[in-house]
């Protein structure tokens, strides 16, 4: 490519992804304000009919899982395309699904009433349904657009990365064989984890949809609830889990910008993300602990494999990470703390999530509010923090004190958030209620009432943060982090 060329690439990229981004951050806020809605129904400050509640409990699920994850995508995409040829006809078409997508989730949910619960699980959209039949169509087309706009970046993404560095830098096999990983960057083997994971999702979540989709057209099908169940979990725990990655290979790629210290790819590396990526597409088992009808020996393999995918990548980031910021000199301005923050809510998010991944334990929380405690910890204070530093480098600003004023209120709002949910999953608080006063026993009712109210309090002062960040990035824009620090914003090759 000439000089002209990659500028122009580099230009057109830059701006697709800040119109990706921003538009996800919307998104992002739409669903925090749902999240606060529900809260406030639990703790009575609000009155919503239970069949608005799951309405907005199935649009809030959906629709933060999507988002996050498409955002996760961008943020991959762009730091990825500094060093191969990604597609921006791909980037433009993906956007354009996404969109689709969200807007058809919104009509079924928040307009026709769908509201099973964003697991969708089998048969439950189909029997004894509160909603009309059209939105369970909707729902599944929105789900299929989604789908192949994922699939559409995943496979790109591979696609670009074999074009450039050969079949040999899909999940660093040659320095597994004992090659030199110095010419490879390490968001290069992170997003093929990423890509080839999230595509076998992808692919199983696809499959599942079409299956919903022959049960729409002709009701009168069945189909194995257990098979169907495996399927839906496998999906959505491969996908949000992913989207946590995606944002690990974003700090992986940025942090030295800061630091000045190389984040380079060896073999202990490798080893670690293979072995996460053997684990994640198995670690979903733990979620069917309380199904019965799973096979024994698959519970147990998946108590073990959720261990797996929780040690390796996590030991070798934050090993990495502190090899990062030690004597390193660091300018700690909102990109890298955030970076920094965020691995730590993912590790916290993390060992609670083994905690409950544990059979023993399992048995107790399984059904609690320990359970969304642990998946908001390491995606609102975890994945959400590195996506929103990679937002204040991409655009910057000048306002750094409401920058960082943004991130302190995130913090004191995202701990007191999920806070709440842990302490509702000690005291038994069951998950999915739409109001606790119906729980026969007075002092679970009153402690979940109690602690919802807390929870929509604190929800309020994270969402505050987010929209005094998105008015930082709004008044007098300046040059980005990445220019800051004479990094090439979507170079390419």
């Amino acid at each position: 490519m000439s000089a002209e060329e990659t500028d122009s690439y580099a230009r057109a990229g830059r701006k697709l992804t800040i119109l990706w981004v921003v538009t996800m951050l919307a998104l992002f806020a739409v669903m925090i304000v749902l999240g606060i809605t529900m809260r406030l129904a639990q703790g009575h400050a609000i009155e919503l009919q239970p069949t608005t509640f799951y309405a907005i409990m199935t649009m809030h699920g959906l629709g933060m899982a999507g988002t996050l994850y498409s955002g996760a995508l961008a943020a991959l995409w762009y730091v990825l395309a500094r060093h191969v040829r990604l597609s921006l006809v791909v980037y433009r078409i993906a956007l354009g699904l996404i969109v689709l997508g969200a807007v058809g989730l919104v009509a079924a949910t928040l307009i026709g009433g769908f509201g099973p619960g964003w697991y969708l699980l089998y048969p439950l959209p189909f029997v004894n349904a509160a909603w009309p039949a059209w939105t369970t169509g909707v729902v599944i087309g929105s789900m299929m657009l989604l789908g192949v706009a994922w699939l559409l970046i995943q496979f790109d993404m591979l696609r670009a990365t074999v074009a450039k560095y050969g079949m040999g830098s899909l999940l660093g096999i040659r320095v597994l064989r004992g090659g030199s990983g110095d010419d490879l960057p390490s968001v290069v083997l992170i997003a093929s984890v990423c890509s080839i994971a999230a595509a076998v999702g992808t692919v199983v979540g696809a499959a599942t949809m079409m299956i919903y989709f022959f049960k729409w057209m002709t009701p009168e099908t069945d189909f194995d609830p257990l098979l169907l169940k495996n399927m839906m979990l496998f999906f959505g725990h491969v996908i949000v889990n992913i989207a946590m990655y995606c944002g690990i290979g974003v700090v992986y790629e940025l942090m030295p910008s800061f630091s000045k210290h190389p984040w380079k790819v060896n073999r202990l590396v490798a080893i670690a993300w293979n072995a996460t990526l053997f684990a994640i597409l198995f670690a979903y088992f733990h979620h069917l602990y309380m199904d019965f009808g799973q096979k024994n020996a698959l519970q147990v393999f998946g108590q073990f494999a959720s261990y797996l995918s929780a040690l390796p990548a996590t030991a070798v980031t934050i090993a990495g990470l502190f090899t990062q910021v030690h004597r390193s000199g660091i300018k700690w301005g909102f990109t890298p703390l955030s970076f920094f923050l965020g691995l730590m809510g993912w590790v916290i998010g993390g060992l609670a999530a083994v905690v409950d991944a544990t059979i023993s334990v399992n048995l107790v929380f399984h059904n609690t509010l320990w359970v969304p405690g642990h998946f908001h910890t390491y995606f609102l204070v975890g994945f959400v923090l590195i996506f929103l530093g990679f937002m204040h480098w991409l655009l910057g600003t000048k306002v750094k004190s409401l920058s960082f004023a943004s991130l302190a209120l995130m913090l004191v709002g995202g701990y007191g958030f999920v806070l709440m949910f842990y302490l509702g999953g000690v005291s038994s608080v069951p998950r999915r209620y739409a109001s606790y006063q119906s729980i026969p026993v007075e002092q679970v009712a009153e402690t979940g009432t109690k602690l919802a109210t807390y929870g929509a309090a604190f929800g309020s002062t994270f969402l505050l943060g987010t929209l005094l960040f998105a008015v930082a990035l709004l008044l007098r824009p300046k040059l980005s982090e990445s220019q800051e620090t004479r990094e090439p914003a979507a170079a390419g090759h």
